[in-house]
Formats: C-alpha cells, sequence, structure tokens
C-alpha cells in the first residue's frame, strides 16, 4: 500500500477510536451507572469532562508536537488514550469514572490535530485531497456507528468491552505509526506561551463545556450562562494577549490567508447542522418512533455508508469542478437532505429513510473532504502545527454548539406545543434550523477566488481562466483533455 493510502488509515484508525468512544458512551450510560452506583444524569459529567478535557488541552497540540516531534506525540497521545481507556473499564465509582475520561480527553486532545500534522507533513499536497477524504472516515462513521455498536456491547456482553477493544486498536496504530511514518519535527521550535495556554484553555473550556451542556438540562441555565460568559472575557483577552507575542498558541492572524479564513468560518456553520444530527437522529429514531437504540443504530448507519461511497470519487471530482464551486454547491444540496429529516414520521417507510441519509452521507462526505482539505491550501510548512491547533480547535466548539442548538430547537418547539414529553413532532423545526444555518456557509464559499486549493486539487488555474476566455487554453495538452474529458463524464 502506498504512502498516500497507508498514512491516512492509520491516522484514521486512532480518530475511529476517539470518535466511537465520544458517543458510544451515551447508549451505555444507564448500565454504566446502575453498575458504579450512580445515576445516568450524574453519569452525563463523564461525557462533560471529557470534552472539558479536550477544550483544555488541544491548544497545547502544536507546540508539543514541534517540540518533541509529530510521530513521537501522536504515538504517545494514542498511548494516554488506551490507559484511559483502561482507567474507565476499570472504574468502581464516579470519581473514578470522570477521572479517567479527563485522562481520555488529554489523549484526544493530541490525537486528532497532531494526527492531521502528521498527515500534512507526511503527504504532498498534490496528493492531499485523496489522502484528507480517508481520514475524514471516521469523523463520519464513528458518531452513527457507535449508538447500535454500544448498545449491541451492553445488552449481549458487558459496559466495560467498550472501552477495552480500544486497547488492540492502539497497539496496532503506535506500531504502524512508528513503523511507517517519519519522525518530522521542527527544527526551531518556539517558545511555549504559557500564559496564552491558560487563557485559550479557560476561554475554550468555558464556552465549548457551557455550549455542550446548553439545552440537556445538566446544569442550571445561570450557571451555563456564566460559564459561557467567563469563557468569552478570557477568549477575548487571549486575542488581546495574542496580539503582543510571537508564538502565540492559537494563531488568529492565520485567518487572513483566504482558504483558511474560508474553511473556518464556512466550516463553522456547516458543522453546526452536522453536529446536531448524530443528537438529534437516534433521539427521533428512539423516542419518537420507539425503536430500540440497536435498531435505531442500523437505520442511520446508512449516513456511513454513503460516506464510504464518496471517498474513492472525493478526489476526482474536486479535480474536476475546483473547490469554490462544489464547496458552494455541496453546501446547499446536503443542507437540502438535512431538511428532509424534518419529514420523517412514524409512518415514513423506514426503507426510505435509509435512502435519504445514504444520499445525504453521501454529500456531506465530500463536503468534509473539502473543508478539511481547502484550510491548509495556502499553508507553509513553517506554520502546520498552529494551523491544524486552530482548525481542531474550531471545529470542537461547531460540534459543541450544533448540539446546544439542536436540543434548544427541541425544547423550544415542546415549549410552543406545551407539552413536557418528547414526541416526534416536536424534531422538525430543529432540522429545519440546522439545516438553514448549514446552507449559509455556501456564502463563505462563494467569496473564495476561483483558482482556491488548486495546488493541491490537480486543477490547474489556467483551465479555469481558459473557461471565461482568456489566453492560454492551447498550452492544454492531449492529456489533459482527455482526463478532463474523461472526469465530465463521471
Amino acid at each position: 500500500m502506498n504512502k498516500e493510502r497507508l498514512i491516512p488509515l492509520i491516522v484514521a484508525a486512532a480518530l475511529f477510536m476517539e470518535n466511537m468512544d465520544a458517543t458510544v458512551i451515551a447508549t451505555s450510560l444507564p448500565a454504566i451507572a446502575a453498575d458504579i452506583g450512580t445515576s445516568p444524569l450524574t453519569l452525563k459529567l463523564a461525557i462533560t469532562s471529557y470534552l472539558l478535557s479536550l477544550a483544555v488541552f488541544i491548544p497545547a497540540s502544536g507546540w508539543t508536537a514541534d517540540r518533541f516531534g509529530a510521530r513521537t506525540v501522536f504515538s504517545a497521545a494514542i498511548a494516554v488514550f488506551m490507559v484511559g481507556s483502561i482507567g474507565c473499564a476499570l472504574s468502581q465509582s464516579i470519581t473514578d469514572f470522570v477521572a479517567a475520561r479527563i485522562l481520555q480527553g488529554l489523549g484526544g486532545a493530541m490525537m486528532t490535530p497532531v494526527g492531521r500534522l502528521v498527515l500534512l507533513r507526511s503527504i504532498d499536497k498534490s496528493a492531499l485531497v485523496g489522502a484528507m477524504a480517508w481520514m475524514t472516515v471516521p469523523a463520519l462513521i464513528g458518531p452513527v456507528i457507535g449508538p447500535p455498536l454500544g448498545g449491541f456491547i451492553t445488552t449481549y456482553f458487558s459496559w466495560h468491552w467498550i472501552f477495552l477493544i480500544n486497547i488492540p486498536i492502539g497497539f496496532a496504530g503506535i506500531f504502524f505509526a512508528q513503523r511507517y511514518i517519519d519522525p518530522i519535527r521542527s527544527e526551531n521550535p518556539e517558545r511555549f506561551d504559557l500564559y496564552g495556554l491558560v487563557l485559550a484553555g479557560i476561554g475554550l473550556a468555558g464556552v465549548a463545556f457551557g455550549l455542550s451542556v446548553a439545552g440537556l438540562g445538566l446544569l442550571p441555565w445561570q450557571v451555563v450562562v456564566a460559564l459561557i460568559t467567563i469563557g468569552t472575557i478570557s477568549m477575548t483577552l487571549y486575542v488581546l494577549h495574542a496580539r503582543r507575542t510571537a508564538s502565540p498558541v492559537l494563531d488568529f492572524s492565520l485567518l487572513r490567508l483566504t482558504t483558511l479564513r474560508a474553511s473556518m468560518t464556512g466550516g463553522f456553520l456547516f458543522r453546526l447542522g452536522i453536529g446536531a444530527l448524530p443528537f438529534l437522529l437516534p433521539l427521533l429514531m428512539q423516542i419518537g418512533f420507539g425503536l430500540s437504540p440497536f435498531h435505531s443504530g442500523l437505520v442511520t448507519f446508512a449516513s456511513s455508508a454513503g460516506a464510504m461511497g464518496m471517498k474513492p470519487l472525493a478526489a476526482r471530482i474536486i479535480r474536476t469542478f475546483g473547490f469554490r464551486r462544489i464547496m458552494t454547491i455541496n453546501a446547499l444540496v446536503s443542507s437540502v437532505f438535512l431538511a428532509a429529516c424534518a419529514l420523517f414520521t412514524p409512518a415514513t417507510p423506514l426503507l426510505l429513510i435509509m435512502i435519504i441519509l445514504l444520499v445525504g452521507g453521501f454529500f456531506r462526505s465530500l463536503q468534509f473532504t473539502a473543508i478539511n482539505t481547502v484550510a491548509y491550501a495556502e499553508v507553509e510548512t513553517a506554520q502546520m502545527s498552529r494551523a491544524t491547533t486552530l482548525v481542531s480547535v474550531g471545529q470542537q466548539l461547531a460540534i459543541s454548539a450544533g448540539v446546544a442548538i439542536g436540543a434548544f430547537a427541541v425544547e423550544s418547539t415542546m415549549a410552543w406545543h406545551g407539552t413536557t414529553t418528547l414526541s416526534a413532532d416536536d424534531f422538525a423545526p430543529a432540522f429545519v434550523v440546522v439545516a438553514v444555518l448549514s446552507a449559509l456557509s455556501a456564502f463563505f464559499f462563494w467569496r473564495m477566488p476561483d483558482d482556491a486549493g488548486s495546488e493541491i486539487s490537480g486543477r490547474k488555474a489556467i483551465e479555469i481562466s481558459s473557461r471565461k476566455g482568456a489566453a492560454g487554453a492551447a498550452d492544454k495538452t492531449a492529456t489533459e483533455e482527455t482526463q478532463t474529458a474523461r472526469d465530465q463524464r463521471l
């Protein structure tokens, strides 16, 4: 297997482990709570503590990778995540379980951005689209396959195996990382910004944690507002601090790059909707339609099947039409399929639901691949670690905000209907709201230049200008014309 396929799969295996655990635990909360002697509501601290740990430690990932080497930090992050997984399986109390989840969050905070950094530093930009397509698989599959797998393991085996299955995956990831990933590190690591890390950590933790619990009823609304306010103030102080330091942990000056700015702003809006989908859809299937967690997961797995179907085609589609056109149109198409979930009723045939989810997953996968790849089109090698950290923080905030908006929309609909019992009718407005937010991302993608990301998509800027009547069409070779014709047929 060539490097362009092998390294993304190594990184994807680790990220799959992280994304799986982030969602699989939700299905098994009642069984875990009964076993360690606490209530499911209290045990939700395990989910929020994990998100809190992610938010605090992600800003340090870029500097750590530059200082100790991306391969070393990536392997160490997998090992820390494995130790946290073992701690979860051996927990005898709520304190033990929350502590183990925080340790998992530390490993996860390093795995995601550093894994992406390994990919960016190991793969040539011309092959980056295809490589990124394979790396985005776990982000799409994990939230969908997690609930049915968690329900199956908890029902037929024991909840402990939810965490223990990470051990062989982790060992395999460390072995292949050490064997096939080059030991790349920065020759001149920058000075560590400890003060900036504290401000950014408090800010991100307050905002991400506050958004994650908003609408879930875990904390009083006054506490949620206080968390978000403190986080916002801390992030404001950090922005002021970052302007005065030469090596900030979160480098917002990178937003001057057109493609990175479009990827983060448009990607944030797009992820709001997609982040809410794994939260809303299982609830609709289980509470609204009365399906079991296992059968609900089998239905929603169609979305992952569609995502997998896109992977072999993503690079060629982007090369044919370019990032700007694909990301603009596909944002609208994906939003339409997201809004279509509002039409689901208990009378809707499950086969039709699965087909809509299948096709929607196909287009969402293409959009994720494009967003995750074009972000680094203009980033220089020396700035890669800062860029991956910044992008990872944006993704984390978007997913947290998506869940909060989805939950708030459902609760608002219940209040409008004057009911306290959740039903299938309460979900439709939520799907429409998050779909509209996702559709707004098309505006930011449309503002990118025509040749945005041409150096990584393989689509030459001269081909774009020739379609506008500019000179240079004669410079195309017969091979390029043949390739273009074949891509247009596809």
